[in-house]
């Protein structure tokens, strides 16, 4: 079954599709062998995910990330793009 692109290049999903997902809203999508690959995403806040906030900040933690790098990253999404 089709899924059109639009002039936005967005995809349109066949509602016989979609329907399997009714409480879903988010997708993870990857490209693999030139197909796309969605996965889907349950979004969760921070206090209500698995170790909480003090497990993410543990995460980063391990993973050598300091404020920093947050900050620089924020400022990195922000930045106009020509």
């Amino acid at each position: 079954m089709p899924a059109k692109r639009t002039w936005k290049d967005q995809l349109t999903l066949p509602k016989e599709v979609i329907k399997y997902f009714d409480d879903i809203d988010y997708f993870d999508v990857l490209v693999q062998n030139r197909k796309i690959v969605l996965t889907p995403v349950r979004i969760v806040p921070a206090e209500e995910s698995e170790g909480g906030l003090e497990g993410i900040r543990e995460k980063m933690q391990k993973l050598g990330i300091v404020e920093d790098d947050v900050a620089e990253a924020v400022a990195w999404a922000r930045r106009k793009r020509r």
